[in-house]
């Protein structure tokens, strides 16, 4: 797995830092880890982006970020508004690939959801997996509405023949009602795959050094951890 596509169910899900738990997880197993930002909108030139964060949680990891836009909205509607060309898949896929060449996993990150507009053509983070051949990571929100949309990701990526590696849930809270807890149940049933982690509210506070000793502990051994989705459903349901 050279290249892993990270994409969320929507937006503030927790994304950029489930990709710094991934990193940081992969790091401490001794791979050398590179982080693609397709495209990073509503940030300004000399503002950290979300590939910055994911070195600050991470520590050492190479970064690249193809665009960026100041306007908080989806890449192709923000790049039509700063004037600037859009993003395309082959750009993603070629930046993608190269980064491969040098490093033992690429991480690349998307823009809110799957099908996130990148271009005028209407081309999403989807089209740059397909040409990449690359698995899906997604990330969902633990509450009411999170199977619905994950369950229409999955269905997309199946219907596009691409490898929905699993589920990440990008943060779950200490106190969890009873849709949060019953989730932990359905969704790897509505996405047709497993459930490899679950990130604690709050992760992205932790100083960078807790960050790093604790993010294996919050990802399955697919993701280079040690969490266990058994021992985690046991404690969300008791």
């Amino acid at each position: 797995m050279p290249i892993l596509v990270i994409t969320g169910t929507g937006t503030e899900v927790g994304k950029t830092v489930t990709t710094a738990a991934v990193a940081a997880s992969a790091r401490a197993a001794g791979r050398s880890v590179a982080v693609l930002k397709a495209a990073q909108t509503g940030v300004g030139p000399h503002e950290r982006g979300d590939a910055d964060e994911v070195a600050r949680l991470a520590g050492p990891v190479t970064t690249a970020e193809l665009a960026r836009y100041p306007d908080p909205l989806a890449p192709a509607t923000a790049a039509r508004r700063a004037g600037r060309p859009a993003v395309r898949p082959q750009a993603i896929a070629e930046a993608a690939g190269k980064l491969a060449a040098e490093h033992d996993l690429v991480l690349v990150e998307g823009a809110g959801g799957l099908l996130v507009r990148f271009d005028e053509a209407g081309a999403t983070l989807a089209d740059a997996a397909e040409l990449l051949r690359a698995p899906v990571l997604v990330v969902a929100s633990p509450g009411l509405g999170t199977l619905n949309t994950t369950e229409l990701t999955s269905r997309e990526l199946r219907s596009r023949g691409l490898e929905l590696l699993g589920v990440v849930i990008g943060s779950w809270p200490g106190s969890p009602d009873l849709a949060m807890r019953c989730n932990v149940t359905d969704l790897p049933d509505v996405a047709g795959a497993p459930l490899l982690g679950a990130l604690p509210e709050g992760a992205g506070s932790l100083t960078p050094a807790d960050f790093r000793t604790r993010a294996p502990g919050w990802l399955a051994a697919r993701l280079d951890g040690t969490w266990e989705a058994e021992a985690f459903r046991n404690r969300a349901q008791a």
